[in-house]
């Protein structure tokens, strides 16, 4: 058996579609223009590249880009000092808080300013405990986890009852993926490295998301016939026959498990291409919530 392939780079195109022909017509109903800031503390090249790719994702969807780079020497106080200027700017729906931020800056202050109905990565305390909590509905979901999500509806998921199983405890994917999972009914276990045989409770796994940072980790004996499988990771490794020197892989063998899995995320074009039309989504329902405010 080999595994259907789960295209995250055509559900991520059909999404920004969907969120380009919204803006267009909130413009053209003489509304505002969704719009999105970044914070960028530093100079990490990893992150440079993110935000570039946020903003150009949005100029190709119409939503408003607002960049905002500050040196690595800054304070505590200058950071959550911009986080309140773009909370009081109508311009701005989202705030995005590029992480990691250099040492020496408390990054649960940094997140925790940023307004409750702005917090389009969903990292915020108050988001992240009403998703951990029956009954409560986030004003945002985390977007790798909820695109994780779509990706599962995508290949035909039954959750209602299915063994889930989250490799990984990570609070931007691990936990927030569980609890989504947890939401719609799933017998949810989160692994770590402290866990007994793990290839063992991965196997009971009807639907498996890794999400640990380890390249290649999930072999195809660990993986049930038939498992949904979404792939997280995004891991270089050395490959002479790239020019490059190098290639991307995720936390699963993929050419492995694919022969036993039901269907299964490749790296790259998974998940990865889902976060940034998650955040897309996001702020286009920052704006809205603004409209009814």
């Amino acid at each position: 058996m080999t595994a259907r392939l789960i295209d995250g780079t055509a559900v991520a195109a059909r999404i920004r579609g969907q969120v380009a022909a919204a803006v267009q017509a909130r413009v053209a109903a003489g509304r505002a223009r969704p719009g999105l800031a970044t914070v960028l503390v530093g100079d990490n090249p990893a992150s440079q590249v993110y935000v570039r790719n946020k903003q150009k994702a949005c100029a190709e969807v119409g939503i408003e880009s607002f960049g905002h780079d500050l040196p690595k020497t800054a304070t505590q106080a200058e950071v959550e000092a911009l986080v309140t200027r773009l909370n009081a700017d109508p311009r701005v729906n989202g705030i995005l808080v590029q992480l990691p931020l250099p040492d020496g800056l408390d990054e649960e202050r940094v997140l925790n300013a940023i307004s409750l109905e702005k917090d389009v990565d969903g990292f915020g305390p108050v988001n992240i405990g009403r998703l951990s909590m029956k009954g409560r509905k986030p004003t945002f979901v985390p977007c790798t986890p909820a695109g994780c999500i779509v990706l599962l509806e995508e290949a035909g998921a039954t959750f209602k009852g299915a063994n889930a199983v989250v490799l990984g405890r990570s609070n931007i994917v691990g936990l927030p993926a569980a609890m989504l999972l947890l939401h719609r009914d799933c017998t949810v276990t989160i692994c770590h490295s402290r866990t007994k045989d793990l290839p063992a409770v991965c196997r009971e796994a009807d639907i498996l998301i890794a999400a640990v940072g380890r390249a290649e980790m999930v072999k195809r004996d660990w993986v049930k016939p038939g498992a949904l499988v979404i792939d997280v990771g995004i891991n270089r490794i050395p490959d002479a026959t790239k020019k490059s020197g190098s290639r991307l892989v995720g936390d699963v063998a993929f050419d492995e498990v694919k022969e036993v899995a039901g269907a299964i995320t490749p790296v790259p074009g998974g998940v990865g291409p889902m976060t940034i039309a998650m955040l897309l989504q996001n702020t286009l329902r920052g704006a809205e919530l603004a409209d009814a405010r």
